[in-house]
């Protein structure tokens, strides 16, 4: 079995990543770990060892010459780990679960140079800062302590989950290294700005739950194809522009925004496709929908309804009345000027 098909089997399925952002997290043990985090006990000192490898160990593989095997996956996950120096010694391991103990420091893991999927949520990390590991594609960091994005330099990363952490100011992802992130997951954090995320070859970016107050930055994400921005305190849809060609989804549910004048806004997004705005002023108003379509003839749903072919007659004859009034102001205007100077 080749590394790329064992990876699959690791990848989350997007269409998952999309449902978890429109539904309210009520994870228990999330709210277990805010306890934790709140007392003042010092975890008893308990290192990885040789017996919990031997459990955890699995996926018996060639290694690189082809010429001996070695197991390449490890789960020691929930052990209430403090300490994994033993990693440094097994340096095939391709896939490892960390997750749900209490590690501060990764640095053994930078011995793992074939690692390619890494899994350390709910620990007590302050940061995800590793070596430069060459072949690593999938890397998640869900809730710990992390307050920074620096140090995160993986050419072949392509999913980096940083969900539930106290991230302030995304810096340091560098697009000229980060050359394959395509998915990135900062639900949960603290971010006042959407700056430092200019990363070209990006997909699929979750930004809900945080204390965002307006879209900057993103302006050339042209491969963007979604964008979460859910429970912020967003109250105006400037921000985006046409070069996000290929942004189809777009989800700023639980936001400020109040006027429908802002939806004009989105009107260069050639390929927006779905739109939700639930639990914002604007849709209130009674052409809430009408407006919408008005202004972006390119959707096919608004919040969780599809527009019907009566919708888009309405929208369509309401266009063609604006643009015919538009067209007669500027003759008007013209007639003016050539009265005002004749010559």
């Amino acid at each position: 079995m080749s590394d790329e098909e064992d990876l699959e089997d690791f990848e989350p399925d997007q269409e998952d990543l999309e449902r978890e952002d429109d539904e309210k997290e009520t994870e228990e043990w999330e709210d277990d770990r805010k306890e934790e985090e709140g007392g003042s006990e010092e975890w008893i000192l308990n290192p990885l060892t040789e017996d919990m490898m031997k459990e955890g160990l699995s996926l018996l593989c060639k290694t690189g010459n082809g010429l001996a095997h070695a197991y390449v996956k490890l789960e020691v996950k929930e052990r209430d780990l403090t300490d994994i120096s033993l990693l440094r010694y097994y340096i095939h391991l391709r896939y490892v679960d960390i997750s749900e103990n209490h590690l501060t420091d990764l640095s053994p893991l930078n011995h793992l140079t074939h690692l390619l999927w890494l899994k350390a949520d709910g620990n007590r990390l302050r940061s995800a800062q590793l070596n430069e590991l060459p072949y690593l594609q999938i890397a998640s960091f869900a809730y710990n302590q992390i307050t920074d994005t620096e140090g995160i330099s993986h050419p072949l990363l392509g999913i980096l989950n940083l969900k539930g952490n106290q991230i302030q100011t995304v810096t340091g992802l560098d697009p000229q290294k980060l050359i394959s992130l395509h998915t990135l997951e900062l639900r949960g954090n603290q971010l006042e700005s959407t700056m430092g995320l200019n990363l070209p070859k990006l997909k699929n970016l979750f930004l809900a739950q945080n204390m965002l107050r307006k879209v900057e930055g993103l302006e050339y994400l042209s491969n963007l194809t979604s964008l979460h921005l859910r429970d912020n305190q967003i109250e105006t849809l400037s921000g985006f522009s046409k070069e996000m060609k290929s942004l189809q989804y777009l989800n700023l549910r639980g936001n400020l925004i109040s006027n429908l004048q802002e939806f004009a806004k989105l009107r260069d997004l050639p390929k927006l496709r779905a739109l939700v705005l639930l639990d914002n002023p604007c849709t209130d108003e009674n052409d809430y929908r009408q407006e919408a379509l008005v202004q972006m003839p390119q959707l096919e749903r608004l919040d969780k309804e599809f527009f019907e072919e009566e919708d888009r007659s309405e929208a369509n004859e309401i266009r063609q009345r604006m643009k015919e009034e538009q067209e007669q102001e500027q003759e008007q205007e013209a007639e003016l000027e050539h009265y005002e100077d004749p010559e």
